[in-house]
């Protein structure tokens, strides 16, 4: 099969391939669109079970970033990485060199940072083989882990969301179902717990379970089952497709929105959602907050100032997907990929007050 006949495959402007044996790099680099900038998206570390899931995986998270970064109001174009973690011994300081050098062969068609996965330290070393990296804890325009703006901006998407669908003015005693507990999902915790939320969580790492439960008085679930808990809230802060044919009939949350990304396992599963009476943030506008702190890190002059008002502003532009979604009958993903090819491929291609 061609990759133009792939079933994740929209119109990329280019699809990069890389291999190094020796060192035991496997990446593979999508840039879906660079008509409003450059490409830009993390890049993820992960063990994937095959090359064609490597691909699948940069194709679709790509695209998403091409409307994040529309979403977002700003300039730059979806890209992503994705490197497949090697079996085995490896030198992670070798991997990720290479890495970093085949990115400079791209010239600046795309920007990368952190993913899953990845840590700041990853990226200096990225970034020691090109400029094309962000992400980083040190240099004058350095936002360091971008995880804190991601929960903070998918914090102030759910305070969207619950005055929306529950009519209520705060999130105290909200009940909330958080998936994974990495950096954005456990920053997102300590969040909703310091607002009032009750908490219910549930990760592959059972040491970090513990953790939340000692520090926000959570609730410990299996994650087969954090899906299912009977909550306001259910937050998907893991890996993607946590709406699927078979979570999808257990779910009892009114509200779903969280980090992770591709949230839906196919677009009709958000109409599926509609008919069910469930709001569904649209994952690629609630969780920009990260893709927000890196582009004040890309232009060069990092200002804490405008990313909170980006970050207002992706308040603003959920309660429209949310309104318009309830006036024309139409499911939130719909709406919001709407939007989102109407800023990337329509006539007007301003980016708003810019920041520079």
């Amino acid at each position: 099969m061609s990759i133009f006949e792939h079933a994740d495959f929209d119109g990329h402007e280019g699809v990069h391939f890389f291999e190094d044996k020796q060192i035991g790099l496997k990446a593979v680099i999508a840039v879906h669109s660079t008509r409003r900038g450059p490409s830009a998206g993390g890049t993820r570390f992960w063990s994937y079970a095959s090359s064609a899931d490597a691909l699948t995986d940069a194709l679709r998270l790509s695209k998403a970033m091409s409307y994040k970064n529309a979403m977002a109001d700003l300039p730059l174009g979806g890209g992503k990485g994705v490197v497949m973690k090697p079996g085995g011994n490896f030198d992670r300081t070798d991997l990720f060199k290479a890495y970093g050098a085949r990115i400079n062969l791209l010239s600046g068609s795309y920007i990368t940072a952190e993913d899953v996965g990845m840590t700041p330290d990853d990226m200096k070393i990225i970034r020691s083989e090109t400029p094309y990296a962000a992400g980083l804890d040190e240099g004058p325009a350095a936002s360091g882990d971008p995880s804190p703006v991601t929960a903070d901006g998918v914090f102030r998407g759910l305070q969207v969301a619950v005055s929306h669908k529950l009519n209520r003015s705060s999130l105290k005693d909200v009940k909330v179902a958080v998936q994974g507990l990495g950096h954005v999902g456990y920053n997102l915790c300590k969040l909703l717990h310091a607002a009032g939320a009750q908490l219910w969580v549930a990760d592959i790492n059972a040491d970090r379970v513990t953790q939340a439960v000692n520090a926000f008085n959570a609730n410990a679930v299996s994650t087969d089952r954090i899906h299912a808990c009977a909550v306001d809230i259910f937050s998907p802060c893991a890996l993607g497709g946590a709406i699927n044919a078979s979570t999808l009939p257990e779910i009892k949350a009114s509200i779903i929105g969280g980090a992770a990304n591709n949230q839906l396992k196919s677009p009709e599963l958000g109409e599926a959602l509609q008919s069910r009476g469930i709001l569904y943030c649209p994952d690629y506008v609630i969780n920009a907050g990260g893709i927000i702190n890196i582009a004040a890190e890309v232009s060069g002059t990092y200002e804490k100032d405008w990313v909170k008002t980006k970050l207002t502003g992706l308040q603003s532009t959920l309660k429209t997907i949310f309104e318009r979604a309830q006036n024309e009958g139409v499911a939130t993903n719909i709406i919001a990929d709407k939007m989102a090819q109407d800023r990337i491929f329509g006539s007007d291609l301003s980016f708003g007050e810019n920041h520079t």
